[in-house]
Formats: C-alpha cells, structure tokens, sequence
C-alpha cells in the first residue's frame, strides 16, 4: 500500500498535485503506481471540473496525464482520462452541463499536450477511425487558433494521429462491404477523411512557411517553422527524424525516433526510455576534440540548412505577393 498522497478537495494546490505525479513516476508501472491512479484521478476530475485558477488547472491535467500513463491498466481507464481532458479542450453545451467555459490559450496548449501523452499508449488493435474523426476534426482547427503555443501542441498532437493512422480508411476497393449502404457510407467516409488530410497538410505547410514581417508576433516563430516544416516531411514521407536530447548536463543522451517518443518525453517521463551515456565520456583529450569538432561541423551544416530554408520561405512570399 502506498501513502495517502492526496488531500480533501479543498486543500489541493499545485505542490500536492505535482508529488502525485512524481510519485507514480518514482514507483513505475505497478500495482502503487494504479493505487496513486485511483486514489487521485476522482480528485483531479473535480479540480477540472471546477475550473479554478489557471495554474491549478494546468498542474491537474498534467498529473492526471502522468499517473494514467503510469497506472492504467487497461483501455477504459486511460479513455476516461483522456475524456475529462477533452472535456476541457472542447467543452460542450447541454442541459447538464451547465456554464460552457472556453479555455484560454496557455490552459488549452496544456491540455491538448495532456492528451496526447495518453494518446500515445493507444495500442493499435484498438484503433478506430469512427470514434477519431471529431477529435481530428477539432484539431485541425487549432492549427488557425491565434495562440502559437496552441498551433504547435495541436500539431504534435495530429503528428502524432498520421503516426498512428488514426486518419487512414480504406476505400471499398480496399476492403469488402457487406450492403449498397455500407458500401456508400464507407466511400463517404473515405472521400471526407482525404479532404481532411489534405486541409490539415495544406495548414501544415502554411505554417511552416510563416512571414515574421513586420509588425508580425515573432515569439517562437521559429519553434514553430521548424516544428511543422518536420510534421510536413513527416506526412509527406512516413518518415520521422531522429532527435538526440541530452539530459543532465553531459551524463545521459535521450533519443527520440517517432512522434510518438517525442510527445512523451517530458520533464517526468526520462526514466521510462534508454538513456545513452555520452559519447565522450570515456574518450581521450585528442578524441574529445576530433568527436567535438565533428559536432561543430554538423551545426554549421544545420544552421546553413536552416538559412536556405528561410531564403526559400521568404522567396516564396514575395513570389505569393
């Protein structure tokens, strides 16, 4: 048995919210990690819910994100997880809902980042199109939301749904169909997810492709360019880039090999991939220097790389004018 980790409602602040998080992650997958799952997940339901103050709601979505990931067990808890995220992310009107209140900007990038981290444990056999479509649908359309930090969670968040082919239906010609109308409803669905593929790769592209003009909002427009230049390849080739991320200082190396590593690691999540040591480590001075140097040519090839792509960008604007 594990520690009462979590206070009455009316107690919870950010600290209490972020120790059931790092607990679970200190446990690992288990029986205590699924214990600090069910203890806490009724609590953090209620903070969202309730809609306090901004930096509460965001703390809660992360926890609740982080000890489902660590403490699921099976399909039905991580969907009611990622259904109270949701909720947030697209709050919807009813009898029995009440107020609808719409998130704001830095409180929706954290739950569309939250959700994506569940979304990733979504094994393929319990992949369905049908029940992806409305999600995909609205995520598309915050890749047009004014807030930069919402067009880039969003786009890792459908990155991540081309990685998973949660957007792929196959055509009759595919696939065997029992009736005219199930053969005439699959066709449909067909045809409107391709457009939809083609809308969110069209939006992609622009955004890639983003002027930073004057007068233009230039925080983390490069972030941005580079993020959705590589979903773009990404959708276009199948194929997702290596990153290598290097973690206390020069100790470890994290790599990342597809969208779906990549919306994982975070802050809390390390432990849960192969560290690599450095590669340093054990060589000589004169090595050190070689290997060193070669890490030098390779910026200098990316940042001759990254000036030719802006020359392109700001070519095709001017030929757009």
């Amino acid at each position: 048995m594990v520690c009462h980790t979590f206070e009455p409602i009316y107690q919870f602040n950010k600290k209490r919210i972020h120790k059931g998080g790092l607990l679970a992650i200190t446990l690992g997958a288990g029986s205590s990690s699924h214990e600090i799952m069910d203890e806490s997940r009724l609590q953090l339901l209620r903070v969202l819910q309730t809609w306090p103050d901004a930096s509460k709601m965001i703390s809660a979505l992360d926890c609740l994100a982080v000890v489902t990931f660590v403490g699921a067990t099976d399909l039905s808890e991580t969907q009611l997880s990622m259904k109270a995220i949701w909720d947030v992310i697209h709050p919807k009107s009813g009898s029995n809902v009440g107020i609808v209140r719409k998130p704001k900007p830095p409180l929706l990038a954290a739950a569309v980042s939250a959700w994506a981290l569940l979304l990733t444990t979504i094994v393929s056999s319990k992949r369905n199109f049908d029940s992806w479509k409305e999600s995909i649908t609205f995520l598309s359309a915050l890749l047009e939301a004014e807030d930069r930090a919402v067009r880039m969670a969003a786009g890792e968040a459908l990155a991540l749904c081309f990685e998973l082919k949660l957007l792929d239906v196959f055509s009759n010609e595919e696939v065997e169909v029992d009736t005219a109308e199930a053969s005439g409803s699959k066709n449909q669905l067909f045809l409107n997810m391709q457009a939809l593929k083609a809308k969110i790769s069209g939006l992609v592209y622009n955004l890639s492709m983003e002027a930073g003009g004057r007068g233009a909002d230039k925080k983390n427009l490069n972030d941005q360019r580079d993020l959705f230049q590589r979903i773009s390849d990404f959708i276009k080739t199948g194929e997702c880039l290596e990153e290598s991320l290097r973690i206390a200082g020069k100790h470890g190396i994290l790599r990342v090999t597809s969208w779906r590593e990549s919306i994982q690691d975070n802050g809390l999540l390390h432990d849960i991939f192969d560290i690599k040591m450095d590669k340093t480590e054990n060589m000589s001075t004169t090595e050190k220097k070689i290997y060193r140097s070669g890490e030098e040519k390779g910026r200098a090839l990316k940042l001759n790389k990254e000036r030719r792509l802006a020359q392109m960008r700001k070519q095709n604007i001017l030929n757009e004018q």
